[in-house]
């Protein structure tokens, strides 16, 4: 296996712990994708990014599996 490609694996593989992190290893990966395709138009250094930034740090610090208060699951005001 070349360099480039266990890199990628283990990119993927980090990836992967962060879906089950947040407690969406169940989840319709449209709907996963979908989500990510949002967060991908954040803007850095935004409110909202500092934000969900925030709310990640703090799963970070949880003890695993996490269901924090799900902030997914919360409305937007």
């Amino acid at each position: 296996m070349t360099a480039d490609r266990k890199r990628e694996t283990r990119e993927k593989f980090l990836l992967g712990g962060l879906v089950v992190k947040a407690g969406l290893s169940e989840t319709d990966r449209a709907f996963l994708l979908g989500g990510l395709i949002e967060l991908a138009g954040v803007v850095p250094g935004s409110p909202e990014h500092r934000r969900l930034r925030d709310i990640g740090e703090e799963a970070f610090r949880a003890p695993s599996p996490n269901r924090l208060s799900s902030p997914i699951a919360e409305p937007r005001e």
